[in-house]
């Protein structure tokens, strides 16, 4: 049986946007305003973008009722991979890509989250991380677009001893959404016995082979390392070129950060140690922690803390990583604990990423932008709404 699309009618009477469904009116709440904080405004959307935002609550009826409830921005995840759990939930299971994506498309919107970069690797491996399969999660992603609520982009993780896979990874470049390119290196690690049997285990379940054959192909790539530095300057710069912006991904060093800084990619993602990260800083390079990292109190695999990041000024943008509700979460979290009021931890998961990832068009609620915003009421951790574009993403009104 086929996947059906809700109604598009059923939506506009249930939001009251008009006839033509063109305009909506979110009223009665406080918007979070840039450089202004927490306002009583009504916000008057026409097309898909934020008309006038009326000041002082202007309207008593009509529209959608945000009473009672913080409208923010909505929130721009700019590297998440929890889809992978969703198509391979346990090792060497794999499902349908429509009903993996289709099912990470909804939570992504009932957690606030509008536009997503999926961190899609591109590795040397077999299986999940495999170019084969990652251009199914690119070619599922776009025949399903109609079907999708969210704004669905690429964030492209290519492990930088796949060399055989540049070609691929340079194609992508000329999307008329511009992908991200994140440089990761999970291999070189492997081969200096810095990762724990666990991970090669969990490695090799991705790849869907036994350890012994993860290691003989391991070995086998160990073979062109001479070949991976030229590899990484001839890709960043074709991305340069194309106007397709870069990351590093788990630097280890100050001089790995300084070299991947020169070739443009300014944007470090999860530096790996206090060093570095201070490092990235001093630079003024856009950082990336992990959400998951400040709702847990520290990172999983013991990493830098980014919530004494943030407290330092050493962070920038706050990604899903691995976990949907962590971004939203982490922002008022951050507020309780008084690290970072709201309206400055919210530019973590809103403005910031925007800026990062080049998208002028959203990130803040302000005349001319897109309609991106939710709806959380001021006693609760879960939004009730979620507008994109100004269309109905999610709702549990």
């Amino acid at each position: 049986m086929k996947i059906a699309q809700f109604s598009a009618a059923r939506e506009n009477d249930m939001w009251n946007t008009g006839s033509d469904g063109n305009e909506a009116l979110v009223r009665g709440g406080l918007c979070l305003l840039p450089g202004e904080g927490l306002v009583a405004a009504d916000i008057h959307i026409v097309d898909g973008r934020i008309a006038e935002i009326r000041r002082g609550r202007k309207a008593n009826s009509g529209g959608i009722d945000a009473t009672g409830c913080l409208v923010l921005p909505g929130i721009i995840d700019i590297h998440g991979d929890a889809f992978e759990r969703q198509i391979m939930p346990r090792p060497k299971t794999m499902f349908p890509f429509e009903l993996a994506l289709i099912e990470t498309d909804r939570q992504l919107v009932a957690n606030g989250i509008t536009t997503a970069y999926h961190g899609i690797t591109i590795s040397w491996e077999p299986g999940l991380r495999s170019l084969e399969q990652a251009l199914r999660i690119v070619e599922s992603l776009d025949r399903l677009e109609t079907q999708l609520l969210c704004d669905h982009r690429l964030h492209i993780r290519w492990e930088t001893y796949a060399l055989d896979e540049m070609g691929a990874v340079e194609d992508l470049f000329s999307r008329a959404r511009k992908p991200l390119l994140a440089f990761n290196d999970h291999t070189g690690p492997s081969l200096r016995g810095g990762r724990a049997d666990s991970k090669i285990r969990s490695a090799a379940e991705r790849a869907m082979i036994e350890p012994d054959a993860y290691m003989a192909l391991l070995a086998g790539v160990a073979g062109r390392e001479p070949e991976v530095p030229a590899a990484i300057a001839h890709l960043s710069d074709r991305a340069r070129q194309m106007g397709v912006r870069m990351l590093s991904h788990d630097d280890r060093t100050i001089e790995e950060r300084n070299a991947f800084r020169a070739l443009g990619a300014d944007i470090a993602e999860f530096p790996m140690n206090e060093e570095t990260l201070a490092a990235a800083a001093r630079s003024g390079d856009t950082i990336v922690l992990g959400a998951p990292n400040v709702v847990r109190g520290g990172s999983h695999n013991g990493a830098i803390g980014a919530e004494h990041a943030i407290r330092s000024e050493m962070c920038h943008v706050l990604a899903s990583d691995y976990y949907y509700p962590a971004q939203l979460r982490a922002a008022l979290d951050l507020d309780d604990r008084g690290s970072l009021p709201l309206e400055r931890g919210w530019s973590l998961i809103s403005e910031n990423p925007a800026a990062a990832c080049g998208l002028d068009d959203r990130g803040r609620l302000a005349e001319g932008l897109r309609a991106d915003l939710l709806l959380l009421p001021e006693t609760s951790t879960r939004p009730i709404a979620v507008l994109g574009g100004g269309r109905r993403l999610y709702a549990s009104l």
